[in-house]
This record gives C-alpha cells, sequence and structure tokens, in this order.
C-alpha cells in the first residue's frame, strides 16, 4: 500500500489540472428559463381571474355586510342584517324548494340517460362521429333559444304536447299553473341541453378502458349487460365523481330556463318555479337593493359548497375500493 500510494502520489503533479467550471450567463439563463417559464405561461390565467374573478367576489363579500347605495356607490356597516332579511323571506324557502326539485327532476335523469347514451355510442356502430357530434348540438344551441322553443311546446292551451295529449284521449296539463309539471318542464330543457355534454365526458373515459378487460370477459362468458355493469361502471367511478360535482353546480345555479318559461320571467305568478337565481335577479335588478342579492349571492355559494362536498364524500366512498382488486 506503501508503495503504491508513493507512485500516485510521484505521477500526480504530472497530471493536468482540471479548470475550474465556469457557468456563463446564456447557461444561467436558460436554467432560469426552465423553472420560471412554466409559471409566466400560466400567469396571465390567474392574472386575469384575480381582476374579472377574486375581486369582485371579495367585493361582493364586503357589500354583503353593508346597505349599499349603487347611485352613491358607498354603504353603510349593517352587519349580518343581510343575510337574516334573506333567510327570514317565504320567498326564500320557496325558491330554494324550487331549486332543488328542478334539480333533482334535472340531474338524476340526465346522469343516467348520458351514461346510457355514451355506452351506446362506445359499441362497433356505423356513422359513429356523426352520432357523438350529433349528441353535442342542443348543448351549442343557445339558451334562449331553447327556452324559447320548449315554453311553446309545453303551452297550457296550444302547446305540442296538450296537443299530442288530446289526440291521445288524455287531459291536458297546466305546464305554467302547476308547480310539479313547471319544473318537469324546465327539468325537460336542461336535460336536452346538457345531457350531449355529459356524455361526451363518460364517452372519453370509456374510451380509456383497456379493451383487454372486454375481450377477457368475452372469453369467460360474460355478455354485454354483464361487462357494463363489472367492467365499465366500476372503471367511470373517478368520472362520474366530477360529472356529479359539475351537474350540482349548474343545476342550483339554474337561470336562463326558468326566467324564459314565460314572457315575465319572473318565476310564475304563484311563484311556481321561481329558483334562487331568479330571486337574486330580482332583488339585485328589481329592487335594486344590491346589500340583499350579495348576501343570496353567498348564501348560494354556501349551499353548493355543503352538496358538492356532501357529493364528494358519497362518491369517494364508492371508489375507495377500486384499485384493491385481489388477483
Amino acid at each position: 500500500m506503501t508503495a503504491t500510494a508513493t507512485r500516485l502520489d510521484e505521477s500526480a503533479p504530472d497530471r493536468p489540472l482540471r479548470p475550474p467550471r465556469v457557468i456563463s450567463f446564456s447557461q444561467r439563463l436558460s436554467r432560469w428559463d426552465l423553472r420560471v417559464s412554466p409559471y409566466l405561461y400560466i400567469s396571465p390565467f390567474f392574472i386575469m381571474f384575480a381582476v374579472v374573478g377574486l375581486f369582485p367576489i371579495a367585493f361582493t363579500a364586503v357589500i354583503s355586510f353593508m346597505d349599499w347605495d349603487l347611485v352613491r356607490n358607498s354603504g353603510q356597516f349593517v352587519g349580518v342584517d343581510q343575510y337574516a332579511w334573506i333567510l327570514g323571506q317565504p320567498q326564500f324557502w320557496t325558491a330554494l324548494r324550487n331549486t332543488f326539485s328542478i334539480f333533482l327532476l334535472s340531474s338524476v335523469p340526465q346522469l343516467i340517460a348520458a351514461v346510457v347514451i355514451a355506452a351506446m355510442l362506445d359499441r362497433n356502430i356505423r356513422g359513429r362521429t356523426f352520432w357523438r357530434m350529433g349528441v353535442l348540438v342542443p348543448f351549442v344551441m343557445a339558451p334562449v333559444a331553447v327556452a324559447l322553443i320548449f315554453s311553446n311546446m309545453f303551452g297550457d292551451n296550444h302547446g305540442l304536447v296538450n296537443q299530442i295529449l288530446a289526440d291521445t284521449g288524455l287531459p291536458a296539463i297546466q305546464w305554467h299553473k302547476d308547480a310539479f309539471w313547471s319544473h318537469v318542464a324546465i327539468a325537460t330543457m336542461v336535460n336536452f341541453r346538457w345531457t350531449g355534454y355529459n356524455t361526451l365526458i363518460l364517452l372519453a373515459a370509456m374510451q380509456a378502458i383497456p379493451r383487454d378487460y372486454y375481450e377477457a370477459a368475452t372469453v369467460d362468458g360474460a355478455g354485454a349487460f354483464r361487462q357494463f355493469r363489472s367492467i365499465t361502471l366500476p372503471s367511470l367511478k373517478p368520472t362520474l365523481i366530477f360529472v356529479i360535482i359539475t351537474a350540482t353546480i349548474g343545476g342550483l345555479q339554474i337561470f336562463d330556463e326558468p326566467r324564459m318559461f314565460d314572457q315575465f320571467g319572473r318565476g310564475g305568478a304563484a311563484q311556481q318555479w321561481l329558483t334562487i337565481t331568479l330571486y337574486l335577479y330580482d332583488i339585485g335588478w328589481g329592487q335594486w337593493n344590491f346589500g340583499r342579492a350579495a348576501a343570496l349571492a353567498w348564501i348560494l355559494f354556501l349551499i353548493i359548497l355543503i352538496i358538492g362536498l356532501i357529493n364528494l364524500l358519497v362518491t369517494r366512498r364508492l371508489v375507495r375500493g377500486e384499485g384493491r382488486r385481489t388477483p
């Protein structure tokens, strides 16, 4: 070991010294670009959101605690009086009941129809591209056009649906007078517009399922329904979480369809289809009380947040065992 160390020491001075590595400015700029550029690329969205989204949200939170004067652009702090006034109005509870009724009548059939239609489009049928594009056509249509068409279809006297019922010998339905049937008519408009959108989302998730699962199930003798129940639905659970939450948010914020259901846009003569957003619009632009309108908007936000968390907890329990199957 001593002789070897001596030889290494003797040969060490003969080796050329390695020059120190100098990092140039371009190399530093390249490293800086790799670290910072992704944040610069996405920063315009967050800047715009802070200006046109986050600031108005915070501003309405402040206004909700004030008796705001829009003309003078100032207000007086009143605490939670605006919230107490909203919760003490019978119209609010009527609007809340109508909103949940329309939400249930639209969201549940909509999701079931979207799953069924997506499963049909996922099969080997002719003209698949045409049918997949066709289901999205109602979503592209303007909400006002859809509401006008369906409000005429569900007319009390000369509506298309009542004419069909009369031809079949059934009694006519008072779509604009009966609360339940008005909710059914509005929910039909919502289902017409949004079923295709949810169908394409679920169809994309079905396309991502490996086909080997279906081939193995076919070899084992499983039929189409058994494959759908044992393979398709379990694989769709993460996507169903997203679809259910977005449907909840959209269903509780419904505005265009009930407003265009008649020519007045006030939720019916007896508030048969008055929703929270319609009531909010009436307080803000009908009564010109933006403090109460802001308070109602935040109450609606809290309701959507609570319902969304409940949906998230329920659907998470359904997917908790996903990926833990024993071989």
